[in-house]
């Protein structure tokens, strides 16, 4: 085989397989980024290379899906195969089998706006449970009143559900106190738990030197008796703890605190409960009680499972398989709840929707689809390494999506007025979309045009024998100070042009735009009059400019409507 006929067999292949995961639409830069893994000699002419796969991907993109399948299944079943086997195994390395029993749960704390890092351990959790037809749940860890705020069930509830994922079942722990304190209970009449009175600082420099205190010594009936009375105890002034192994090389495992006093009211049970238990307990008590079989989380919580399991063994219940993955960050994004609630309160955000934050509501009200963050978020794997990702690596799979479905305008940022002498009047009509040749954007052009102010620059700094297009319109060129019209064939300036550009005539009904970006500068403009027609929580192309969600409609200084979008990304 040539290296032309092999490299004309990789871009057929990727082009396919391509197509085939995404709806019938190839995308030219996964292709190339396939092709040159595959044979990295190409890179020597990559000119040649993406007029090649652009070449081939309009021609396997008109094919549609069925087709492309039936040729890919043809022409090369090991890319299918290849695709079933990744598609099987990202839960292998659990080994659960045929028949075994799956029961996954996503616990969060009601105490801030989701980012996607909840929204990659959510979706793991639903997707295991479905994959082995189990049961999922969703669980609110709201042990800790100080922090459990009212509003974020709701606003997590409602993130959840527009990520995709759907629960069997939902529980509250502040449901189970009875449950928590009936298993202390258990846990200290055994002699495996003691009530301790020593100072906090005590407690930690003890941990952290690895000796025990005289409270260690207690007998279980004391235990019990002192447990039954500490509700009436005074904040800080006994802690209930396990009484494992003070010198154990996990620090978690040396006497952790399992229940303490905390004086503030509960967003659900007000001032019911005084006695709270701490994670861990709270944590381990629910999966085994409850038969949660696996679950799946970031790695901050390695150190704990360790612990939980102990729990759980010296209870009797389920013993839930754990498996602690790596988090990923988003270069320059806080994720932190505390950071976040400072800028904030600094006005360095608007917001927990602020558009450069990674919280589900901003991705969603930047125009962000829920089915691309499920892909983003499940492609960055099941891993223990550390990784830092890119906006970029997030917005290659919201820009494939959004290029197949959202509509195109002519939005025209900070417009500038060009005449172009002699220009005939034209009824112009516009395809919404290009792979959908049905027209519905009509403008009506004479010789006055609206022009984005980078182009208008552009144009002006232009030499005599420059040749500019306005897109889908006309050819026109500068003569001295002024602009005259050339032709209205697209041939006449293919081989000499110098830039086609987007535009808008001077016409009745163009719409005011403003645009806010993602640093929160305010771009401002006008938009074709069918711009009119949209609907808060579109999400359109502009040409040349980028996608962009409407945000909402409001009145402008002249008293008309003003759409104001919020920037997705290019």
């Amino acid at each position: 085989m040539g290296v032309d006929e092999a490299v004309d067999k990789a871009i057929e292949k990727y082009a396919l397989d391509n197509a085939a995961k995404y709806d019938g639409k190839a995308n030219p830069g996964a292709v190339i980024g396939h092709i040159i893994k595959e044979l990295p000699d190409v890179k020597s002419d990559m000119k040649a290379l993406a007029m090649k796969v652009n070449a081939k991907i309009k021609e396997i993109n008109k094919l549609g899906a069925a087709a492309q399948k039936k040729l890919l299944e043809e022409k090369y079943p090991e890319m299918l195969e290849k695709k079933e086997k990744e598609e099987k195994d990202i839960f292998a390395f659990l080994g659960i089998k045929p028949g075994d029993k799956v029961k996954t749960a996503f616990p969060p704390g009601p105490e801030k706006y989701p980012h996607i890092g909840h929204g990659k351990a959510l979706l793991l959790n639903y997707l295991l449970a479905k994959k082995y037809n189990g049961k999922f749940v969703l669980r609110f860890e709201d042990t800790n009143p100080e922090l459990v705020k009212k509003e974020f069930y709701d606003i997590m509830m409602d993130n959840f559900k527009w990520l995709g994922a759907e629960w069997d079942e939902l529980q509250y722990a502040s449901d189970n106190m009875d449950l928590f304190y009936s298993m202390a209970e258990k846990v200290i009449m055994s002699g495996n738990a003691y009530m301790c009175t020593c100072s906090q600082e005590d407690i930690k420099e003890k941990r952290l030197k690895g000796f025990g205190c005289k409270c260690r010594d207690k007998k279980p009936e004391q235990n019990l008796d002192e447990w039954k009375d500490f509700p009436k105890a005074g904040a800080g002034k006994a802690v209930l703890r396990l009484k494992i192994d003070m010198k154990h090389e996990n620090s978690t495992m040396r006497d952790p605190v399992i229940f303490r006093i905390i004086d503030a009211p509960h967003a659900r049970l007000g001032t019911k409960y005084r006695v709270w238990p701490n994670y861990d307990f709270q944590n381990a008590i629910m999966d085994g009680y409850y038969n949660i079989t696996h679950r799946l989380r970031s790695k901050e919580f390695e150190m704990r499972s360790e612990l939980q399991g102990y729990i759980q063994d010296l209870i009797g219940i389920t013993n839930t398989v754990t498996y602690e993955f790596a988090r990923f960050n988003l270069e320059g994004v806080p994720s932190s709840g505390r950071i976040i609630r400072e800028k904030i309160a600094n006005n360095e955000l608007i917001g927990w929707d602020d558009p450069s934050l990674t919280t589900i509501v901003a991705l969603r009200r930047r125009g962000f689809l829920p089915e691309a963050i499920r892909e983003f978020l499940v492609g960055t794997g099941i891993t223990k390494s550390e990784s830092t990702m890119t906006w970029d690596d997030m917005i290659v799979h919201n820009r494939r999506m959004l290029d197949q479905r959202a509509e195109r305008y002519f939005f025209i940022a900070e417009p500038q007025k060009i005449t172009i002498g002699d220009a005939p009047g034209q009824e112009i009509e516009l395809d919404l979309h290009p792979d959908n040749k049905h027209g519905g954007r009509k403008l009506r052009t004479k010789d006055e045009f609206y022009l984005a102010k980078a182009d208008f620059v552009l144009v002006n700094k232009g030499k005599k024998a420059d040749l500019f297009r306005l897109m889908d319109c006309l050819n026109f060129s500068k003569q001295g100070k002024e602009f005259v019209f050339k032709s209205l064939d697209y041939k006449d300036y293919k081989d000499k042009g110098k830039r086609i550009m987007h535009f808008l005539p001077l016409q009745q009904g163009l719409v005011s735009v403003e645009v806010m970006m993602p640093d929160k500068n305010i771009i401002k403009g006008l938009g074709e009059p069918l711009m009119a027609k949209l609907k808060q929580g579109d999400v359109i192309q502009a040409e040349r400019f980028g996608f962009m969600r409407l945000d909402r409609i409001e009145k402008g200084s002249d008293g008309k409507d003003k759409l104001v979008f919020w920037f997705t990304h290019q």
